[in-house]
């Protein structure tokens, strides 16, 4: 048999002879405005048996908590409860806001529940880093889901112990403004670079005929607002996001052996090098033969003789060679031509680097 290794090749190659122009908007972010992660922790009830068992405690202990709050007095050991499980919400908070707006929330079973689907959260309250309570969450679950089972099988489909309520968060306090009193605003680019900085300047300071804008460090550009804007600070924002920039990127080859991807992209240059590259196959056909007596013989046996066969074989391939400056597209075309497998262009790739020759960062995920 012959021993081979397949490998599946996805190349995604930026070939084109000139980047487009891309909106501000879309390469940075005004400091100040991020999304916030929200947490809090609740209870889904009117569940069908499939909430956590006696032995979680929390869910029982919760339920107990909230009845006092109402003005019932329980205890902890006068309860079983098998409908209700203990969740975990989450939220994300966007910039601006408002109170009255909703968001969406995740809900996922910290006990042992077998299925939240079909339940409801009751009221939760979500919390920000600083432990104040931003939103409240409340409303039915959809899980896409389902968990039923007996003593012997059972069955499930997705996952039943997690899920999301659409708007079921209310938001009750609006993070500040941080446009409201600012002279400076501080735009922060997504991936740093000297270049992208540099343009991204020229490009705010010719639209507003002054200098506006400053760059100190390759991951940031300080504007100040004009004084025409000084009391629109909204317009100003929104004419700058609208300007397009052409950004400016390291070469960069990333390769990926486990599934055979290779991305690099247009302003990879190779310097003069040359390339052969042989392919080596081991053969080994096992063949085995029958050793029997002849017919009607009085004597002898039948034996099994093995046989093995082996064969290598090595294909020639010619010498190749890449002229200095050539760009990713003539690297991709020569080695074609000599016919390299993924596997094979790999290694190549990682030669050419280790000779100095690939003028490019080579990244192996």
């Amino acid at each position: 048999m012959k021993y081979t290794i397949p490998l599946m090749l996805v190349m995604l190659l930026t070939v084109t002879t000139n980047a487009h122009a891309i909106r501000i908007k879309d390469l940075a972010s005004f400091e100040g405005v991020r999304d916030n992660q929200l947490i809090g922790y609740g209870l889904v009830v009117g569940l069908n048996g499939s909430g956590d068992s006696d032995q979680a405690k929390i869910q029982t202990q919760s339920v107990v908590n909230m009845l006092e709050r109402m003005g019932i007095t329980t205890s902890v050991n006068d309860i079983k409860i098998k409908n209700v499980a203990a969740v975990m919400v989450t939220a994300t908070l966007p910039p601006f806001a408002k109170q009255g707006n909703r968001l969406d929330v995740l809900v996922n079973s910290i006990g042992d529940a077998k299925s939240i689907a079909g339940g409801t959260l009751v009221m939760a309250p979500l919390k920000g880093a600083d432990n104040q309570i931003y939103a409240v969450a409340q409303g039915s679950i959809l899980t896409n889901s389902f968990a039923f089972g007996g003593a012997n099988s059972s069955a499930m489909k997705n996952h039943p112990t997690a899920g999301r309520v659409p708007n079921g968060a209310l938001i009750e306090r609006e993070l500040p403004n941080f446009l409201i009193g600012k002279a400076i605003l501080n735009l922060n680019l997504n991936v740093a670079d000297f270049t992208t900085a540099s343009r991204i300047v020229t490009a705010i300071n010719d639209k507003f005929k002054s200098a506006v804008a400053v760059s100190n460090d390759p991951g940031s550009v300080a504007l100040t607002i004009p004084d025409v804007y000084a009391k629109r600070p909204v317009e100003f924002v929104a004419a700058l996001e609208r300007l397009e920039v052409k950004p400016d990127t390291t070469s960069k080859v990333v390769l990926n052996e486990r599934t055979g991807t290779i991305v690099m992209g247009e302003s990879v240059r190779i310097s003069t090098v040359a390339i052969t590259h042989g392919s080596l196959s081991l053969i080994i056909k096992e063949a085995p033969q029958v050793s029997q007596p002849n017919p009607l013989s009085s004597a002898g046996e039948t034996k099994v003789v093995g046989r093995t066969d082996v064969k290598v074989e090595e294909e020639n391939r010619r010498l190749m060679v890449l002229q200095e400056g050539a760009t990713i597209g003539d690297v991709v075309r020569a080695l074609n031509q000599m016919g390299v497998t993924p596997r094979d262009l790999i290694s190549i790739l990682q030669a050419i680097k280790a000779a100095g020759a690939l003028q490019a960062d080579l990244s192996i995920i």
